[in-house]
């Protein structure tokens, strides 16, 4: 790659991170951007301004301030829905291959997830397909692994109105129920779903992060008790594996390595 491109990308990816872990406060300056990467600021200034002239980045006249352009985030965050149909099927392939177990990818859409790609082995005894179908996040295989990074706020917000209706033997019996064993997911980085969903299922889950570092997604491994619960680190180290597989395509990374 042509040196003053890779420089230019540094100075924006940096300009990002800035961006975001300012909040609402001032933005970045040239001086820095400059500080922060070890840049001479004028040349710093004039790659600045050559990129806001395309719209990669956008000036605010009162401070001086940069911030990426927001015609990227959208072209990112459509990167990253093709990303997860992509990538993600690589994911559970290879998932699916070491555990010899059903395996999924979902999102949290309100307060359900939603399956969007699915790796049955053969000889499976489930009905139909789990793609598109919700289900209710504070029992279902990846809820509290999509909700890993959602303060008590956040996650209040998400079950505001909903009801906590029995699905399984151990289905959470409130919000309260569903934070104490959110804490135990945070501690552990994945979540276990024994019986929460349905009798005798039982799953683990992944978190999957994007390029704004933003859980997107949970990968999970999904089968009866009695056959995955005595191989729960075994399916967690594969669901983990190939979980950082995909949050490497996510970040823009070329062929990212399980």
């Amino acid at each position: 790659m042509d040196s003053s491109v890779a420089r230019g990308l540094d100075a924006l990816s940096e300009l990002a991170r800035l961006t975001t872990e300012g909040g609402h406060g001032p933005l970045p300056s040239v001086s820095d951007l400059a500080r922060k990467l070890g840049r001479d600021r004028s040349q710093l200034s004039r790659s600045l301004g050559a990129m806001a002239a395309e719209d990669f980045v956008l000036r605010d006249d009162v401070s001086g301030g940069f911030a990426p352009h927001w015609r990227l985030y959208a072209v990112a965050q459509e990167l990253t829905a093709h990303r997860l149909r992509t990538d993600g099927l690589t994911a559970l392939e290879g998932m699916a291959a070491e555990t010899g177990e059903s395996c999924y990818l979902g999102l949290l859409v309100g307060d359900t997830t939603v399956t969007i790609a699915e790796r049955v082995p053969p000889g499976s005894r489930q009905l139909g397909s789990w793609i598109g179908r919700p289900y209710p996040a504070y029992c279902s295989d990846c809820g509290q692994a999509l909700l890993i990074d959602a303060d008590h706020d956040e996650v209040a917000a998400v079950f505001a109105r909903t009801e906590f209706v029995r699905h399984g033997p151990n289905t959470p019996t409130g919000l309260n129920d569903f934070l104490h064993r959110l804490e135990l997911t945070r501690a552990r980085g994945y979540s276990i779903i024994d019986e929460e969903a349905e009798p005798g299922l039982y799953s683990v889950a992944v978190p999957v992060r994007d390029f704004r570092d933003e859980v997107v997604a949970a990968v999970q491994v999904v089968g009866p008790k009695h056959r995955l619960a005595p191989r729960t680190q075994e399916c967690v180290g594969a669901a983990l594996r190939w979980g950082r597989y995909l949050e490497t395509a996510l970040r823009g990374a070329r062929s990212p390595e399980p």
